[in-house]
């Protein structure tokens, strides 16, 4: 029997945000970051502040040395401390930080391609990559990305430049939209170390780096990798799960679930799917979590269920619903 000819689904209007995205809509992003920042003088309820905030540099001007006044000297330079012991003027030099680029490590796998709540998990990381790439870009940081689904990892050197960062988010929402239920595409949990192998290559020293992704197929070697990241840069994780993976709220309710070719509805009155569903999801997000912490990266853990800008503002501790709103 012949089989039937599989394409992707047509767009509409009502579906972005929630099951896709496009680049208009990541483009859109930019607006809602105004007053938003990964720079050291974070907010005490930050995920950034704290003991992640002398790693969290930003740029700035680094104390070089002190040395005798010369004629044209800055005064506002004189350090009057250190130049009252020596009975003598000491200027503090000092030279400008070097950018320090983002790098976005976007998942955008089949086990992005799903959510029970508000939108797919793959809408959610997107948003949150286009809302990083726009802060940084605004900080005059050079942007960059590795993105990767089950076919292949794609790698963007980092650049000043906003025509580069609309490219890499139209590129974000090419492999976005290649996502769909009756996909032939299988998962391959082994592409996750193979971007963060890519990303190795480009962030060789005082990068940021954020990966986001539901760290499906993790394992010692992303542990690994995650840590060499790490050696040389600051490394964020920002891990994207659906509140299906919390057990609570699911005791009434039937979902209809799919791998493509057959549809299964899930009884969560019944006690004996319930349990193991409930089991295997929050297993995964507590081993993923353990792996992070055993990492050292510092987590934001966004669901799919809130709004991107929403959640990233709580986790950069602004209030809720201060500043713009998405979604």
């Amino acid at each position: 029997m012949a089989s039937e000819s599989r394409t992707a689904p047509a767009i509409q209007p009502t579906d972005l945000g929630t099951v896709w995205v496009d680049a208009a809509w990541l483009a859109r992003l930019e607006y809602s970051v105004s007053d938003l920042d990964m720079l050291p003088r974070q907010p005490r309820a930050s995920v950034l502040a704290g003991r992640h905030a002398s790693r969290m540099r930003g740029r700035g001007l680094d104390f070089e040395e002190l040395r005798g006044y010369l004629p044209g000297d800055d005064v506002h330079h004189i350090d009057w401390r250190a130049s009252q012991r020596v009975g003598k003027p000491l200027v503090r030099v000092y030279t400008e930080e070097r950018d320090r680029p983002a790098l976005f490590v976007v998942d955008q796998r089949m086990t992005m391609f799903f959510g029970s709540r508000r939108a797919m998990k793959s809408v959610i990381a997107a948003e949150v990559a286009a809302l990083g790439m726009w802060m940084a870009l605004r900080a005059g940081d050079r942007v960059g990305a590795v993105l990767f689904d089950d076919k292949g990892v794609e790698m963007v050197r980092p650049l000043r430049s906003r025509a580069r960062a609309h490219a890499t988010l139209a590129s974000v929402a090419r492999m976005n939209q290649s996502l769909h239920a009756t996909s032939d595409v299988r998962p391959d949990h082994t592409q996750l170390d193979r971007a963060l192998e890519a990303a190795l290559r480009i962030a060789k020293h005082d990068y940021l780096v954020c990966v986001i992704s539901d760290f499906a197929g993790a394992s010692e070697r992303t542990q690994q990798l995650l840590r060499a990241l790490s050696a040389h840069n600051d490394v964020l994780a920002a891990l994207v799960f659906d509140p299906l993976a919390k057990v609570e709220g699911w005791s009434s309710q039937k979902l209809v679930v799919t791998e493509g070719d057959l549809q299964a509805e899930l009884n969560f009155g019944a006690q004996t799917v319930r349990e193991p569903v409930e089991k295997f999801f929050s297993g995964r997000l507590a081993n993923v979590a353990e792996l992070l912490r055993r990492s050292g990266v510092p987590l934001m853990a966004f669901d799919t269920e809130g709004s991107s800008i929403e959640q990233l503002r709580h986790f950069l501790g602004h209030l809720p619903g201060a500043g713009a709103r998405h979604g």
